[in-house]
């Protein structure tokens, strides 16, 4: 049955044409680009707050300051996630739209062999998320971030807790096709601005504005 009525939206205006995926009203536009900013908002989004050494930290497999792709079985299906070592003693997982229920399942299934204090929270709704990409995604970013995000501090797969833009950010560097791409996500209640601040600042590298396409994170590098 195609989908009719949406139940979501994200902070973000989506730019015409609208589109409906699984329940989130998205931007259907679509960019070729060399430098596109995307607003990935409908993205599930679970928290994780665990101790640093302990069974949880291990099954996660992830440390501070690293990202990483995995396949979890997500209620029925197979899926792919990214795994993202946020700050000290707390990671955050990403996931096809929907698949929020699912995440927090599997991550209860990882902690109670676990026999330590461990927290999940849903945050898809309260959590903006953004993403540029290409190869003068650094020179966007290096006018709104102070953080050195040079090949040599910041490769593909790096994490860091910054500001971007003066918004509090997770920036999460997770390349397309070998395409320097970054992952920024903060409060829903800035996301309209880190968004425009963000296209602002591209605008003399003639970035565009990109729909969102899930499984979005999911491309293959």
């Amino acid at each position: 049955m195609a989908e009719s009525s949406p139940v979501a939206r994200s902070p973000i205006a989506a730019l015409p044409p609208e589109a409906l995926v699984a329940g989130w009203v998205v931007s259907g536009r679509r960019s070729h680009a060399e430098l596109t900013l995307t607003d990935c908002t409908p993205l599930a989004k679970v928290t994780v707050k665990a101790a640093w050494d302990g069974a949880m930290s291990k099954a996660l497999g992830v440390r501070l300051g690293r990202a990483a792709r995995h396949t979890w079985e997500l209620g029925s299906a197979s899926g792919p996630v990214l795994l993202v070592g946020s700050a000290p003693e707390e990671w955050f997982v990403l996931a096809a739209p929907g698949t929020q229920l699912a995440i927090l399942a599997r991550l209860t299934g990882l902690a109670l062999p676990a026999d330590e204090q461990v927290s999940f929270v849903d945050v898809t709704h309260g959590r903006a998320l953004v993403r540029v990409t290409g190869r003068r995604a650094p020179d966007v970013l290096a006018k709104e971030c102070g953080a050195d995000l040079t090949d040599a501090v910041f490769p593909d797969g790096a994490a860091m807790r910054s500001a971007v833009a003066g918004v509090a950010t997770d920036l999460v560097r997770d390349d397309a096709r070998g395409t320097p791409s970054y992952l920024m996500h903060c409060e829903r209640s800035a996301g309209q601005y880190l968004f425009d601040s963000l296209l602002d600042a591209g605008g003399e590298f003639d970035i565009d504005v990109d729909g969102f396409v899930p499984p979005g994170i999911y491309e293959e590098s």
